[in-house]
């Protein structure tokens, strides 16, 4: 099977790098998989890495001459190699394949269609690409499911594969890596602290200043105990002023933005992932909770379907920071069920979040179109 895969993030690419590159490296093994992406991206950085990846630098997004010139270069690729299945993540791809395929009839490939964010599915441009560049739509969560169901979408071609982590690379740490990992990233005075954290990033619908916001809340005596971690960009100078108004500037780490989380992951006791819009299943969320970290999420997107309140996390209203402040608290009162529900987090990402039957039900997806013929 000749796979191609595009993605428009010209940066870092957060959850979409990691979702194109996680089904890349093994489905590469045996198929002959290309990845399209902006020469500036850390997909395609990724993705020179690896041997076994063919890549081609493609602008998805710019000025009229940037779109025409990425169209022809596409169009001679698509013409060139006869791709079996194109997998596109983002609108902005999704669009330029659409047009790259117009008139090859029987030699069209087979185009899938990942939702990776809870963005309504119902403009002009998405009429478009449902009814002209789509054979199947990939929901990364029930939720997704239920919101596309209910889109311009056709009911026939959707399909629910949840996104699976690296339950290897993202496994518990015993005590000296945890202890290793809090003196790279803490100052000797928090180390001993409770560490609440997350690798979700530092986009402003994560809400990571809710956290911030609940610990600032707590009594001295509780808010002194808690020490917050996130990794990401580094945010803007209006958020660091609120940071600042909230008197949390001593007790906020930004640890920047990391080619390798796990380390960052072993100095957590608690992940969160407080979003308030445009989430669906969160492949932090998942990294966290294989590391063997309970979480604290909000009842947004596909979060929830993560979690069971009260065995391996927590479940709060998104935009609440008095709601997180009074999980924290409870969590102060009985640090010990941390261990225990540490373990139920690992067991659920080793029964319900494995990688593999995230790559073998995405590649059934593909093998849909020798069906279809």
């Amino acid at each position: 099977m000749k796979i191609l895969y595009t993605n428009f993030h010209q940066g870092d690419g957060g959850g979409h790098t990691t979702y194109v590159m996680s089904l890349a490296r093994i489905l590469c093994q045996k198929s002959q998989v290309t990845i399209g992406a902006p020469r500036e991206s850390r997909l395609l950085a990724e993705a020179e890495a690896l041997p076994g990846l063919r890549t081609i630098d493609l602008e998805f997004k710019g000025n009229f001459l940037q779109q025409v010139t990425a169209l022809r270069r596409l169009r001679t690729l698509l013409r060139k190699e006869r791709f079996d299945v194109i997998h596109v993540n983002g609108s902005a791809d999704h669009r330029l394949c659409m047009l790259a395929t117009m008139g090859m009839g029987s030699r069209r490939p087979f185009i899938v269609y990942t939702q990776h964010n809870d963005r309504a599915a119902s403009s002009l441009g998405v009429r478009l690409r449902a009814k002209w560049g789509t054979n199947r739509v990939i929901c990364v969560c029930s939720h997704t499911f239920r919101r596309m169901k209910q889109s311009v979408f056709r009911n026939e071609d959707l399909r629910v594969v949840h996104n699976g982590v690296d339950t290897e690379r993202f496994r518990p740490a015993g005590h000296g890596e945890a202890a290793q990992a809090r003196a790279r990233f803490l100052p000797e005075a928090l180390r001993g602290r409770l560490v609440i954290g997350s690798n979700a990033g530092t986009a402003d619908y994560k809400n990571w200043i809710d956290m911030v916001a609940a610990v600032s809340l707590l009594p001295a005596e509780q808010r002194e105990q808690i020490v917050v971690m996130i990794a990401g960009h580094l945010p803007g100078e209006d958020k660091l002023a609120q940071v600042a108004e909230l008197g949390m500037l001593d007790q906020v780490v930004f640890a920047g933005l990391l080619d390798d989380v796990q380390p960052f992951l072993a100095a957590l006791d608690v992940g969160f992932v407080l979003s308030s819009r445009l989430e669906t299943i969160s492949f932090a969320c998942r990294e966290m909770m294989a590391a063997g970290k309970p979480v604290i999420v909000t009842q947004m997107g596909g979060l929830t379907e993560n979690v069971t309140e009260g065995r391996n996390g927590w479940i709060v209203p998104p935009g609440s920071a008095d709601a997180v402040a009074g999980t924290l608290s409870e969590i102060l009162k009985n640090r010990g069920v941390l261990d225990a529900m540490g373990v139920d987090a690992r067991g659920t990402a080793l029964k319900e979040f494995s990688l593999a039957t995230f790559v073998g039900k995405t590649e059934r997806v593909y093998r849909e179109n020798a069906y279809s013929q």
